[in-house]
């Protein structure tokens, strides 16, 4: 069998009804992974239901509002009843803010805390003590080249995503006796539909201004494709990682490596 191989392990991953969540599923289901996502509306998972319907993927949605423990723990309970015990939780549910720190309310930026940090405290500590007893887990956290630097108009994001990256070394450091792999996925920018508007051809002819900034700023001179993160994410949940706990496996293109061109 290939290290690789994720036959007969059940995945949640959070908020996966599209996006990056839903590229890291498809690859899971290709590696012979069952699937299980949640949003935070009954729409959302319909959609991501027939999203994964028309990819040939048979694939187990739940409503749950992930910064809700109560709800998070009931979510958790279903779904080993339901489907069976968790052995790999991707925690991708996310949102962020951009606006200037000193324009930001002290409400906006706890938000911000509250899903990209909070909820995968909540969903990881609903799954580690089943997690304990069959033996074996992986947990994965989405961070972001935000958990090492920062930008203009994200300082929520900054801070909650650097406190994922703290939050993913210390699940490892404290449960890694119990063989228990906690690691992180720093995406780089990546092409999907939300991003599409900073990619358009401007009436010019030339390229929008963010999209040359990234090209730049980025070794490989591309956009990442969702699908890049497929293979990332299969090691991180295989057996080919069992003896790599804490690491933050950063998918950037190079971008972190790189100090820029010289003007």
């Amino acid at each position: 069998m290939s290290q690789f191989d994720l036959t007969g392990k059940i995945a949640l991953i959070t908020g996966a009804s599209y996006g990056i969540g839903f590229a890291i599923a498809k690859g899971y289901a290709k590696a012979g992974a069952t699937i299980v996502f949640n949003d935070i509306k009954q729409e959302l998972v319909d959609k991501g239901l027939k999203a994964y319907e028309e990819e040939g993927i048979k694939a187990h949605g739940y409503v749950c509002d992930v910064t809700d423990e109560n709800a998070v723990n009931e979510m958790a309970a279903k779904i080993e009843k339901e489907v069976g015990v968790i052995d790999i939780l991707v925690n991708n549910a996310g949102i962020i803010k951009r606006i200037p720190m000193t324009e930001m309310t002290a409400q906006e930026f706890r938000q911000v805390i509250d899903v990209d940090l909070n909820a995968p405290f909540i969903v990881s500590k609903a799954v580690i003590p089943s997690m304990i007893k069959k033996g074996h887990g992986k947990i994965i956290n989405i961070c972001s080249m935000m958990s090492e630097l920062g930008r203009e108009t994200v300082s929520a994001y900054a801070a909650a995503k650097g406190g994922l990256k703290m939050l993913t070394r210390n699940i490892a450091s404290e449960y890694g006796e119990y063989n228990i792999q906690c690691n992180g996925i720093g995406p780089g920018y990546i092409a999907t539909p939300q991003t599409a508007p900073l990619r358009e051809i401007q009436p010019d002819g030339e390229r929008h201004p963010f999209d040359k900034f990234i090209i730049a700023k980025t070794p490989a001179a591309r956009w990442g494709n969702p699908e890049d993160l497929e293979g990332p994410a299969i090691f991180l949940a295989s057996d080919a990682s069992n003896f790599v706990n804490g690491h933050i496996l950063y998918v950037d293109g190079g971008i972190l490596a790189y100090i820029g061109k010289q003007p």
